[in-house]
């Protein structure tokens, strides 16, 4: 019999495109210890791992008794490793909702310097993710939603409602201005 756990995730990464790191968060609770204790490990895990995946065209693979996820986009390379017995669905849907947050939270522009600027919503989105190695949420469009805590749909609606008001504005005063040369 397996033994179930909520701690599904062991670590995550976004690496760059020469394997250097971005963000990376190792969760050590649950009934499996922590492998990568210190931060010269988990640089020799993230370079390893690096050098396994960099050429692969597949998106899972077993490495270091790890079950690994990972997703290439633009110069960016993000990681999930849970352990060798977890469900690769449940591991792969937490790995694309952190994807697809990020790529909504940046505007449809992931790549190294966008995620470099807004670093503190990248890592909020991992952390609306995964809490200390169980996943807490799937879904882009909530993770985003609760990192911004207004929602991204209505941040761009906000916006562009502003911009309409403010050019009504301008056209109205430059209307009034122009009437008011005509009358002298």
């Amino acid at each position: 019999m397996v033994n179930l756990s909520l701690y599904t995730v062991r670590a995550m990464a976004i690496l760059d495109s020469e394997g250097n790191r971005l963000v990376a968060k190792y969760y050590s609770r649950g009934p499996h210890a922590q492998n990568y204790k210190t931060v010269k490990e988990q640089r020799k895990f993230e370079n390893e791992l690096f050098s396994k995946t960099r050429k692969s065209s597949g998106e899972v693979i077993l490495y270091d008794g790890h079950t690994v996820l990972f997703k290439y986009v633009n110069d960016v390379y993000f990681y999930l490793v849970g352990d060798p017995e977890e469900n690769e669905l449940l591991l792969s849907a937490v790995l694309s909702g952190l994807v697809e947050a990020t790529s909504l939270l940046l505007k449809h522009s992931i790549d190294k310097r966008n995620i470099l600027d807004n670093l503190d919503m990248v890592v909020l989105a991992l952390d609306e993710a995964v809490d200390d190695g169980i996943a807490l949420e799937t879904d882009p469009n909530v993770i985003a939603s609760n990192v911004s805590k207004r929602g991204v749909d209505t941040i761009d609606v906000s916006l562009s409602s502003l911009n309409e008001q403010v050019l009504l504005d301008v056209y109205k005063q430059a209307k009034e201005r122009f009437n008011r040369s005509m009358l002298k």
